[in-house]
């Protein structure tokens, strides 16, 4: 099983450089073309990663815009042929959630960051911004709710979970996630913090990929007595903490694979004359538009 933490597209407020997460800033038109490439891109991994079967993804439209993407494109590859119906293609749910939210600035919220004060320093940020202990209590609400339930039944199978939401909650997100699922390094290997450094490290780019695979791990119970995943509260794990364990009593084991992966925007530029930062407008005409045929176009 793999699972996929995705950042959105470009939004309005990216390009503006405005603290943004509770702000439910829009996509701009260069952060569409972003999500159209992150889409076609994630049907074609398959083939490699496993079918993308769950998506869940913050309920801000950045965000929720950027899964829906590419659950399109799932549903594309399903069908790609004109001849065939509607009815034959089912379409991945995509599950907007408030745990998946971006870290509320709180009157921060819409101003410009990096701004310097008199004093030499950057004093924007405000003491009602949302705390990271309150964004560790999302996260792990997050995978309680969606994320365990799943390991008890496809942990071992060949399956992708879609995350889509926001820089600085999925680096929460991901360090729960190591901290759940991490495996235990061997005796006599000495500890580098190698996977607990990546977690402080990774950023996550517009439409950044970052690739983990979890897997099952020998039976922890001699008895086969099942045991539960225990969530983990404290915001540090021991080297010595057993990996947290589906219904059957198997340790999960995480392992990162990719970060930050950009593949799919190569050769992606964004359109001159502040055309590709503008506010994406639905109503507007694509350029592929123009040169579909009338008789595809019926058929669509």
């Amino acid at each position: 099983m793999r699972i996929l933490l995705v950042r959105h597209g470009e939004s309005v407020d990216n390009v503006a450089g405005l603290y943004a997460g509770s702000r439910d800033s829009p996509l701009t038109n260069h952060g569409v073309l972003q999500t159209k490439r992150l889409g076609a891109h994630l049907a074609k991994r398959q083939e490699t990663i496993g079918p993308i079967k769950y998506i869940f993804t913050s309920n801000l439209q950045r965000a929720y815009q950027t899964a829906e993407a590419v659950a399109e494109a799932l549903l594309e590859t399903q069908c790609p042929s004109s001849d065939d119906t509607s009815e034959s293609r089912t379409a991945v749910e995509v599950s907007r959630l408030p745990e998946l939210r971006e870290k509320d600035y709180g009157s921060s919220e819409g101003k410009k960051y990096g701004v310097k004060t008199g004093r030499g320093h950057n004093d924007q940020i405000q003491s009602d911004s949302e705390s990271h202990e309150s964004m560790r209590v999302r996260a792990h609400r997050f995978v309680d709710s969606h994320l365990v339930p799943i390991t008890d039944t496809d942990a071992s199978g060949n399956i992708t979970v879609l995350i889509v939401a926001h820089g600085i909650i999925l680096g929460v997100l991901l360090k729960v996630l190591l901290e759940r699922f991490a495996p235990k390094p061997a005796p006599s290997a000495p500890h580098s913090g190698g996977q607990d450094g990546l977690s402080e490290s990774v950023a996550w780019s517009n439409t950044g990929v970052l690739q983990a695979k979890l897997q099952l791990g020998k039976d922890l119970t001699s008895s086969g007595s099942p045991n539960k995943a225990v969530p983990v509260a404290s915001s540090t794990v021991s080297d010595d903490a057993a990996p947290s364990t589906n219904s059957r009593g198997k340790p999960l084991h995480l392992t990162i694979e990719l970060t930050n992966d950009l593949e799919h925007l190569s050769g992606l530029k964004k359109t001159r004359g502040g055309i590709g930062s503008a506010k994406f407008d639905s109503r507007q005409r694509t350029m592929d538009s123009f040169f579909t045929s009338t008789s595809k176009k019926r058929k669509l």
